[in-house]
């Protein structure tokens, strides 16, 4: 991928992250905005568009660098266990699972029921679980556990801050920029980098067939 590729690819995910946390604050915060419809404020319903804009994009930031990180680590898995790596992942993502039902839970002291948390880790793990096997179908079989490590366990990790605030409403701002932005890195960057392979082979097969004109003329 050549810098202008990735340069496309970073604004790409910041834009997607923004709408992103546009639209979800129009459910989560739908109070804030019916503050100021009735009188009606352009100029401050504007404001809350561009804060949850802005909101989006700072939560797409934090997933491309955990995207990016991700590739690091799932380098250095593949040297250090070999392969072992793929049921590391397993491990550590039915770990994380685990975490997101047990300490939440414990944190709130029971006042919120512990089906919710169930139902939010299956959730995540049912989204992870589908975007990983279109990344599969569209690449191999073998690349359906690292992207269900990047979809539950990779995503948790850039959710900690979101789940330590008060309330949902900003756990919800955050965990759907990042679920949109991490699904879209790790269905993109394959087809990114096809389109470059075949620009290349193609490219060479030109120049084959230019330098086989010119010795046949020669």
């Amino acid at each position: 991928m050549n810098s202008r590729k990735l340069v496309h690819f970073f604004f790409k995910t910041l834009f997607i992250g923004g709408i992103a946390g546009l639209v979800t604050s129009f459910f989560v915060k739908a109070d804030d905005y019916a503050a100021f419809l009735n009188p009606f404020d352009l100029m401050e319903i504007f404001g809350l568009v561009i804060f949850f804009i802005g909101i989006g994009f700072v939560f797409s930031v934090v997933s491309q660098t955990g995207f990016f990180a991700y590739l690091f680590i799932h380098r250095f898995g593949l040297g250090m266990f070999r392969s072992f790596w793929p049921t590391v992942q397993v491990l550590l993502i039915a770990f994380v699972v685990f975490d997101l039902v047990y300490f939440p839970y414990k944190a709130t002291d029971g006042e919120v029921a512990l089906y919710w948390y169930i139902l939010m880790s299956a959730a995540i793990l049912g989204y992870g679980w589908i975007v990983a096997k279109i990344k599969a179908n569209e690449t191999n079989k073998q690349a359906f556990i690292p992207a269900l490590f990047l979809m539950v366990v990779i995503t948790t990790i850039e959710w900690v801050p979101g789940l330590r605030t008060e309330g949902t409403d900003y756990a919800w701002l955050m965990i759907i920029p990042l679920l949109a932005c991490n699904t879209y890195q790790l269905l993109a960057l394959h087809r990114i980098n096809n389109r470059v392979d075949d620009k290349s082979k193609k490219s060479t097969s030109n120049t084959l067939t230019k330098d086989k004109i010119q010795t046949s003329k020669g």
